[in-house]
């Protein structure tokens, strides 16, 4: 996982043009196990790196794709479909991932350090 330098409570977490569409990377943020993701449209997601089910850090892993128009991700473990910009599970809403803002600054990614909204600046 990677941590870079912190400001105002972003994480630096990767430049912008390293961050591969549609492949998660893992993050320290914090205290918190971060995965982000772009789509293949270009928006950013970031959310809670630990599978509900198993508490495993390992939905960077996961398998990026779409219901609909909804972005998603599958757990690699149990294959649970989230929402990436809410971290709702779509097949048992009792699951969830913690949603994280992320946004670009300076062609770095970053991730806020307190989970709870996942709006793309």
């Amino acid at each position: 996982m990677t941590q870079l330098r912190e400001s105002s409570g972003w994480v630096d977490v990767i430049p912008e043009a390293e961050l591969e569409a549609e492949i998660g990377m893992p993050a320290l943020v914090g205290d918190a196990a971060v995965a982000v993701f772009r789509t293949h449209d270009g928006h950013l997601y970031a959310l809670s790196n630990l599978d509900p089910r198993t508490g495993s850090s390992v939905m960077a892993r996961g398998i990026v794709g779409s219901r609909g128009d909804v972005p998603t991700v599958a757990s690699p473990l149990y294959k649970d479909v989230f929402d990436l910009r809410t971290g709702v599970c779509l097949d048992d809403e009792a699951k969830r991932l913690v949603p994280f803002e992320v946004r670009v600054m300076g062609g770095v990614v970053q991730v806020r350090g307190t989970g709870g909204g996942n709006r793309q600046h």
